[in-house]
């Protein structure tokens, strides 16, 4: 019997996808879609986008349903995930899940005691340039993995992105929105952990009109083997090139063995080891059959192995992230994760 999934919130446009991508998939059958913001609503309405069924949550949360889809506002989907799983419901939501480490601990506890699980649209998992950086690192020819570097440079598009992205509250700060596609990755690339927040700074570089936006990010990692992370998640790339720069998703990682390089820009892997005095390329690997949504049906279903994604590894990307988010704010470091 197909899930039945029903959508909460479509503040931001990354929602739409996993709209479609639900539409059409045979193991879910979309039951409801509710948008509060009057505005918004009649915007992807009228656009076509998507069908609404509720106007209000508790209307929606009055209906039969498996699971929920979040895509409201950053600041407010800690709070739907709660009402979700406290009504026994499965969640699968656009990243970040939350913007609280408080909100987090919740979720998580919540996870445990009913038995539930949670997805979240972390889709450089998917990328075929990173499968295939994925798959030379676990082949162990570049030796264990010492250091990574990763940009995930945005155009901010002011004007353009939903108001709501520089009202105070509604955000939660550039490093927990950009920077947990990064963070997961690391683990998924290199099977390393992150083990403390050595240091993260997030400020506003040039946006005037939102002095409280942090339009630029930066922060460094230590590894479970003592090696390190350097990341950079601003949204200072120029409009003008959007995402096609290369620094918008980039990976160098440097071994006992070799380094390699990857990045959305440009087709493939490049590589060099000890044994080549030559740089080297490795074509993007195959697709993998299964997205977050499979992996998601697929663990609620009680499988195990092979999955893309799990629900530990939402939660602990989403754990480092916050935390360096607030090790940001607060001017904290070597916070222990």
């Amino acid at each position: 019997m197909p899930l039945r999934l029903a959508f909460a919130g479509f503040r931001h446009g990354h929602i739409l996808s996993l709209y479609g991508l639900a539409k059409s998939h045979p193991g879910v059958t979309v039951v409801a879609a509710c948008e509060e913001h009057a505005p918004s609503r009649v915007e992807l309405e009228t656009a076509g986008k998507v069908q609404f069924t509720h106007a209000t949550y508790d209307e929606m949360f009055a209906s039969e349903f498996d699971a929920v889809a979040v895509g409201d506002y950053y600041g407010r989907r800690g709070e739907i995930i709660l009402r979700s799983l406290r009504a026994g419901k499965h969640v699968i939501a656009d990243k970040p899940v939350c913007t609280s480490l408080k909100e987090l601990d919740a979720i998580a506890k919540l996870l445990g005691q009913e038995h539930l699980c949670l997805g979240c649209q972390l889709s450089l998992r998917g990328d075929r340039n990173f499968l295939a950086l994925r798959e030379l690192i676990r082949s162990g020819r570049l030796g264990d993995i010492h250091t990574v570097n990763f940009t995930g440079q945005h155009p901010l598009y002011f004007g353009q992105r939903p108001v709501w992205y520089f009202e105070p509250g509604k955000h939660g700060g550039t490093i927990n929105d950009i920077g947990i596609h990064g963070i997961d990755a690391i683990g998924w690339l290199t099977g390393r952990k992150v083990v403390s927040i050595v240091s993260a700074r997030a400020w506003n570089a040039r946006l005037e009109q939102a002095e409280q936006f942090q339009d630029a990010a930066q922060f460094m990692l230590k590894l479970d083997n003592k090696g390190g992370v350097l990341a950079d998640v601003s949204y200072l790339a120029p409009d003008s090139v959007g995402y096609q720069a290369p620094q918008y998703w980039r990976y160098t990682v440097h071994g006992t063995n070799g380094m390699a390089e990857a990045n959305l820009a440009s087709e493939g892997v490049t590589y060099a080891t000890n044994e080549s005095d030559q740089m080297q390329h490795l074509p993007p690997a195959q697709p993998t059959p299964s997205s977050y949504l499979d992996s998601f049906l697929a663990e609620i279903a009680g499988q195990t192995e092979g999955l893309t994604l799990t629900t530990q590894e939402v939660l602990e990307s989403s754990r480092v992230t916050l935390l360096a988010q607030h090790a940001a704010d607060a001017h904290m470091h070597d916070l222990k994760v």
